[in-house]
């Protein structure tokens, strides 16, 4: 899936597949990450799973045709701006549920994983493909854990804010992995969400 694809999923046009889970992480601690979503899209006979993260009462992955009720438990999370970026070396967490093994066995509890934010160069040298203002490259060099099959749309977390969006990696392999980078889309998603509202939504931001 194109990693421009998948921001256009996030931001409510429809959504089209999903990829990516955790592999090598761990349970995540109930109600750690209120802002996470869980979508099944439904195509005709087939149904699709994957996760989403929460920015405002009425958007995730597509925009909620009901606001969602805002509490300790569901929480909104906030957004990188359009001039932060993260950077080389930093540990940013991702959340989901799917896949945990390349061998298909499934998760019915959100997991989490910790990954390092790599060189553009390694991705790179991968893909020619890979754009550098609006992608990220990340991964775990030792290949333990990564994203995985089921978890499109989720977030990389970096200091409490959500700077990318799980994208794809290459063929089987778990390292490097490609994240839309939110804050090159930021002036973009602002004007989107302000197509569906015209006034200010209170939301409480997530932090640990």
């Amino acid at each position: 899936v194109r990693p421009q694809t998948v921001l256009l999923v996030f931001l409510s046009i429809v959504p089209q597949q999903c990829f990516g889970q955790i592999i090598g992480g761990r349970k995540a601690d109930a109600h750690s990450r209120p802002y996470m979503a869980y979508l099944e899209i439904k195509n005709g006979r087939n149904t699709t799973a994957c996760g989403g993260f929460l920015i405002r009462p009425d958007a995730v992955l597509s925009a909620l045709k009901k606001k969602a009720e805002i509490n300790e438990n569901v929480q909104c999370i906030s957004i990188a701006k359009e001039n932060e970026r993260v950077r080389v070396g930093d540990l940013c967490t991702v959340s989901g549920w799917g896949w945990t093994s390349k061998a298909g066995d499934m998760s019915d509890v959100l997991m989490e994983v910790a990954l390092k934010v790599q060189y553009a160069e390694i991705c790179e040298q991968l893909s020619n493909n890979f754009q550098c203002q609006s992608m990220i490259c990340v991964g775990d060099e030792e290949e333990e854990k990564a994203t995985y099959k089921g978890d499109s749309g989720g977030p990389l977390v970096c200091n409490k804010k959500a700077h990318g969006i799980v994208s794809h990696g290459y063929e089987d392999c778990l390292f490097p992995e490609i994240f839309t980078r939110i804050s090159h889309f930021e002036p973009w998603i602002q004007k989107q969400l302000k197509r569906f509202s015209r006034k200010a939504i209170p939301c409480f931001p997530f932090s640990d």
